[in-house]
């Protein structure tokens, strides 16, 4: 690689969900130029979330990733153990509830499971990836925000976004994402598709004037052809708001991308029967978020990211590396960042 990252030709990332900004952040620490360009508002991702009012005050409700794990020692383990000191994050639950169906068991809680300390955020999953922008004590990173990017171009002096020259090109997004963007025979070579190779799902979310269901964290729907996970996001979070977030089930959530909020009447009468046996009260309000693409089928599970050395293009996401999750974006991120480091690092 003979063209040198600087301010005029930066390593372009794409995408500031914690993939694309953990990349970044590398790169930046490493003295590498690098801005990142996002189409939404503010950074998140499948991170993001909705600031709402609610009976204890206003809160942000997490609405993609409803919690993470800090799996083995060092690398992530040791950026949420820094997140912990500073309040950032909280230890959540290592158990969650199982809930059967009306059909199998008249609704109520059934049992639960065990496993990992799940993570949750007092101020939202998105604080996470803001720490990540402008961690203290380290120079905050260029993000440009409302940045639809329509396609990646290679020329001969190198990869171009929309017309930007840059010295290399992360796309930190999903497989049919960065497929859409990227050169086709770049995309064959990287092995990402644009066929719709990944799971939707629909967050219901909606809040009450009180608590009316029994205590639990979240729980697995398992034989509810609606749902597949529901989260008390006051337990979450830590403070007690009395609201519920409902993830739908892939085939239903298919059905309604085009107009979620069709689906919220259904879920609001399937949470009653299912956490109480009863008939759900009347929330204060109700809404619904769409995921397209919120789970791949097909990961990587044989690399950490994609890298392209003839067109100085890449790609990374919770898709590369090992099981779709907050953790594996993360050092998705992280790797390419490094390896792009070593390259462009003076």
């Amino acid at each position: 690689m003979t063209t040198p990252a600087t301010p005029e030709r930066p390593v372009l990332v794409v995408g500031a969900g914690i993939s694309g900004l953990a990349c970044a952040r590398v790169l930046a620490d490493a003295g590498v130029p690098v801005r990142v360009l996002d189409r939404g508002r503010r950074v998140g991702g499948r991170m993001s979330g909705r600031r709402v009012e609610t009976s204890v005050g206003t809160r942000v409700v997490d609405l993609g990733a409803a919690y993470f794990t800090a799996e083995g020692s060092g690398g992530f383990s040791e950026v949420v153990a820094d997140w912990e000191r500073r309040e950032l994050a909280r230890p959540w639950t290592d158990t969650f509830a199982k809930i059967s169906g009306r059909a199998a068991a008249g609704g109520g809680l059934a049992g639960s499971s065990t496993g990992p300390v799940r993570w949750g955020t007092p101020g939202g999953l998105r604080s996470l990836l803001d720490d990540l922008v402008a961690p203290p004590g380290r120079d905050p990173l260029d993000v440009v925000s409302g940045i639809d990017v329509e396609a990646v171009d290679g020329t001969l002096d190198g990869p171009v976004v929309d017309g930007r020259p840059a010295a290399a090109v992360v796309l930190a997004m999903p497989d049919p994402q960065a497929a859409d963007l990227l050169p086709r025979m770049v995309a064959t070579r990287l092995d990402v598709s644009a066929r719709w190779n990944w799971r939707p799902c629909i967050a219901v979310y909606a809040a009450w004037d009180q608590r009316w269901w029994p205590d639990f964290h979240g729980a697995f729907v398992n034989d509810s052809d609606l749902l597949v996970f529901l989260v008390d996001d006051g337990s979450r979070r830590g403070d007690g708001a009395p609201v519920l977030v409902a993830h739908t089930a892939p085939d239903v959530s298919s059905d309604h991308l085009d107009a979620p909020a069709a689906i919220v009447p259904e879920v609001l009468a399937e949470l009653g029967p299912l956490l109480t046996s009863a008939a759900t009260p009347a929330p204060t309000w109700a809404r619904a978020h769409r995921w397209s693409l919120a789970e791949p089928l097909r990961p990587h599970a044989d690399a950490a990211f994609g890298w392209d050395e003839g067109s100085r293009m890449g790609v990374c996401s919770d898709a590369w590396g090992g099981r779709p999750k907050v953790q594996t974006a993360w050092e998705s991120g992280t790797a390419i960042g490094r390896d792009l480091a070593e390259r462009f690092a003076g």
